[in-house]
């Protein structure tokens, strides 16, 4: 059996989030990948999204081109093109992030690992025993228990399909849903959201989220909520969705439909139960130190967290505090009071901290500043369609406890409400702070 300090499986940004202070303290580190390293997010997530909703953005751009007295022909996409630029874009990650785990001293195998110990896991033919083994074995789509689940495709699918679809349903009303919706909306395709929750978009302020809805549908985005699935079945060669709204069975045809239920932690395969490690339906129980509670030499991060936000920088951040407490000993703990979050829709929506329903959940005496931003001159000045803010403040102290915006550029204006809410800079000292003009970020202190 090969002996090291510190097994991790799983190869994304939490699995690497952990080798930075466990190399730095000269511990033998052996990284276990079944797939790619970099894991989702690089891979067949956010990156190569991003670089779909780019085009989005540049179509977008020359809708509003009018505004500015530029003439331009209907634009086209080529979607195949598309797709070819971006698998170039994200062609070489992998083989970046080996040689930066080589670099770093720390040993790759690559396969499907599962305990046979509390602190030993097998993958292949090859046995490993370590001091503390960490699961950072990331997310995989929740399935659908409906008739008709096997003509389902993922996110993963919709990333590299090289034929753009007539229409499009997706199933659940996330994040995927509306950033892919939004990009598949700009290039022509008939969108359908199903929702069986009547709120889109959980997690988000609903102000906020009927502000992304208004956009979506002027899109041409048709979005149901309450609106249970029955099953899915082959029509005429495409596939027909019936589903059930306010006691009424409908239908919509489509040539593809998407799973967009959400994610759940990838521990299926893992044998936790040779690991000696409790859990429930894959949700791991674990201590403040993110260390499983039936057996402390097993750590989890990342994605595998199954109650902590699923995103790529918090899985780095939580790698980073694992990494540290084998290092240091269990001190560190998380903390996700001021970490943003961005729904990269067109345009974007941005939060950080309090929702308002929590705040008064809470009990917290604030003042909620909602401005429409739709008559500002710098809404006015680059033609947006939604420019929306929500902030949060409490009474007695003046601190930001949420900020929260649609447009405006909002996924990059969030973070200044991070950083003074992380810091304690008061919603008074934030205004009075002197920007750069004309910019969005000089209309922060015309928010609160």
């Amino acid at each position: 059996m090969e002996k090291y300090d510190v097994v991790i499986l799983g190869g994304g940004n939490a699995g690497m989030g952990v080798t930075v202070a466990t190399r730095a303290a000269g511990l033998s580190v052996a990284m276990i990948e079944a797939r790619d390293l970099g894991g989702t997010c690089p891979n067949r997530g956010c990156t190569p999204k991003k670089v779909l909703v780019a085009a989005a953005h540049a179509l977008d751009e020359i809708e509003r081109a009018g505004n500015h007295a530029v003439k331009i022909d209907t634009p086209k996409l080529d979607w195949r093109a598309l797709i070819g630029r971006e698998k170039d874009i994200i062609r070489d990650i992998p083989s970046r992030l080996s040689g930066l785990m080589a670099e770093r001293g720390v040993d790759v195998i690559y396969g499907e690992a599962a305990f046979i110990g509390s602190n030993a896991v097998r993958v292949g033919t090859r046995e490993l025993e370590a001091r503390n083994i960490i699961i950072a074995t990331g997310s995989k789509p929740r399935s659908l228990p409906i008739p008709g689940a096997e003509h389902l495709t993922t996110s993963d699918d919709v990333l590299s399909d090289p034929v753009l679809p007539r229409a499009v349903v997706f199933i659940g009303g996330g994040v995927i849903a509306f950033e892919l919706g939004h990009v598949y909306a700009r290039a022509g395709v008939d969108v359908t959201i199903l929702e069986a929750l009547p709120q889109l978009l959980a997690g988000f302020d609903e102000d906020a989220v009927a502000q992304v809805r208004g956009e979506s549908e002027r899109l041409g985005i048709s979005i149901h909520t309450r609106a249970w699935v029955k099953k899915i079945e082959e029509s005429d060669g495409r596939l027909r969705v019936s589903f059930a709204r306010d006691g009424v069975e409908c239908l919509v045809d489509a040539d593809r439909v998407v799973n967009c239920a959400g994610r759940v932690a990838n521990v299926e395969g893992l044998d936790l139960g040779a690991g000696v490690i409790v859990h429930r339906e894959g949700r791991i129980e674990i201590d403040d130190h993110l260390r499983s509670r039936s057996n402390p030499d097993v750590y989890v991060c990342g994605d595998a967290v199954w109650n902590s936000p699923q995103l790529s920088p918090v899985a780095t951040y939580e790698g980073g505090i694992v990494g540290r407490n084998i290092v240091d000993g269990p001190k560190h703990r998380s903390d996700y009071a001021n970490i943003p979050a961005s729904l990269y829709s067109i345009p974007a929506m941005a939060s950080v901290g309090l929702t308002e329903t929590k705040a008064r959940e809470r009990g917290l005496s604030v003042r909620v500043h909602v401005n429409d931003m739709q008559g500002w001159l710098s809404t006015r000045t680059y033609g947006e369609t939604v420019a929306w803010s929500k902030i949060i403040v409490e009474e007695p102290t003046d601190r930001i406890v949420g900020a929260h915006m649609v447009g405006h550029a909002g996924e990059e204006l969030i973070h200044i409400f991070a950083l003074a809410m992380r810091h304690g800079i008061t919603a008074r000292e934030l205004s009075e702070t002197v920007y750069g003009f004309p910019t969005f970020s000089a209309d922060i202190r015309n928010m609160m």
